[in-house]
């Protein structure tokens, strides 16, 4: 349906305010059920044609706007859109406030959603779920409950989204005890019905703190049939944990699923690539062959002034390539010299130990990281964008450099030394 408004708005010679903000509001709506990135930045661009053709935006257009910001990581368009508000005095309505809390918060400026909160005039459920979001995404469970206590204590009523992120925020905490006294008392304290997303939550929380088998008999006891959602979130406990039995069950229940996804077979190769299975490995391959099926490629965005730049594993189509593999080597000299080295048994199927190691060298987010440190000021935080959850070597890697580093990428927020923040490209989905 959204092909055919777009076709229908581009047969209109000068689209008016209204009709601007119809289609840049469908491509919002559209792309926070997107797996990928390609319909927030044409809200970009359609939001750059608006700008060219003089239509004045207004609060409408913005929220559109910041949305797809959120969803990019693109932090300087998005803080634009902010200053545009308080340079213009449009109201600060709880649509606006809501999702600049949501941007400033996937973009790892915790503070500045805080004050955006404070300032919001009414609060509605919405800009709530918002900010204890935000917390929940930080890691910040505390916080997250004291929204939570403070929105019952204003008489802000909570909806079923309040209850799945401050369960979510539960979950990233370790928070057991809370998280399953708020799924327990959701009917009777509330009045709403668990829906197959808490129940993914609660498989998510007992997971998380290495309950297994409690989160194996949730799934069993649960209603409803279980998504793809709920088994991914046992199998990342499976991983995590080193149940590679569980993960099995999990990942065949994947398959079965969705058989067309990519990254099942790819999560089921590595856990046998992880105990050294490679005839499974193989198999698994041979599978994926069969069925037509291929692997995503991971890629890495970063904006460096107002230009996004898009990076791809061994990239070398950037104009700039010299110079980023000149600045990765020596990021891999410093970081030897700090003792790291790759952890090479994520790496797909069975190669040599030094391509494993080439292949994690020319990581797309490696390549957006030099070439942000290039091309970007020292005192300046680098914001990167990851389309696939692939952060398992990650986290060591930012330690050393001096820079702070966001990485919003599809799953949930983790913090690493060093000023390192992973932070999550859609929460809901994510639980």
């Amino acid at each position: 349906m959204l092909d055919v408004s777009r076709y229908l708005f581009d047969q209109i010679t000068e689209p008016d305010l209204a009709t601007w903000n119809t289609i840049l509001s469908a491509y919002a709506k559209s792309s926070t059920s997107n797996e990928d990135n390609s319909l927030s930045i044409e809200t970009l661009f359609l939001f750059n044609e608006m700008q060219v053709s003089l239509t004045r935006p207004n609060e409408k257009t913005l929220v559109a706007l910041i949305g797809a910001c959120a969803n990019l990581g693109v932090f300087n368009q998005g803080t634009w859109a902010h200053a545009y508000i308080l340079r213009n005095n449009l109201e600060l309505n709880r649509f606006v406030a809501t999702a600049l809390i949501e941007f400033y918060a996937k973009c790892g400026c915790l503070n500045l959603a805080k004050q955006v909160f404070e300032r919001a005039v009414r609060k509605d459920t919405l800009c709530y779920n918002a900010m204890i979001g935000g917390f929940a995404i930080h890691g910040q469970s505390r916080g997250a409950l004291d929204v939570f206590d403070r929105m019952r204590c204003d008489g802000v009523r909570p909806d079923d989204i309040t209850l799945l992120v401050v369960m979510y925020a539960c979950a990233h905490a370790g928070l057991v005890k809370d998280g399953r006294r708020i799924f327990n008392t959701m009917e009777d304290e509330y009045g709403i019905e668990p829906k197959l997303e808490h129940y993914g939550c609660l498989v998510d929380l007992l997971g998380r703190a290495g309950k297994l088998e409690e989160a194996k008999e949730a799934i069993r006891d649960m209603p409803m049939e279980p998504n793809a959602v709920v088994w991914r979130s046992l199998l990342g406990a499976s991983r995590v944990h080193g149940n590679l039995e569980l993960g099995q069950l999990a990942l065949k229940n994947l398959i079965e699923l969705e058989p067309e996804t990519s990254g099942n077979y790819v999560l089921l190769s590595n856990m046998y690539a992880s105990v050294n299975k490679w005839d499974d490995v193989e198999k698994v391959r041979e599978v994926m062959k069969d069925q037509g099926v291929n692997k995503a490629p991971g890629s890495s965005f970063v904006e460096i002034g107002g230009a996004i730049h898009e990076f791809i594993l061994g990239d070398k189509t950037h104009p700039h390539s010299k110079e980023i593999y000149m600045k990765l080597e020596e990021m891999n000299r410093k970081l030897h010299t700090y003792g790291h080295n790759a952890s090479i048994k994520e790496v797909l199927f069975d190669i040599e130990e030094e391509e494993k190691e080439d292949a994690l060298t020319y990581h797309s987010e490696k390549l957006a990281i030099a070439f942000a440190l290039i091309a970007s000021n020292s005192s300046v935080p680098i914001r990167i964008i990851k389309n696939l959850r692939d952060l398992m070597v990650s986290h060591p890697v930012f330690h050393p450099i001096p820079h702070q580093i966001d990485v919003p990428q599809q799953g949930g927020l983790e913090r690493g030394g060093g000023g390192v923040i992973i932070c999550s490209r859609d929460l809901v989905k994510s639980v």
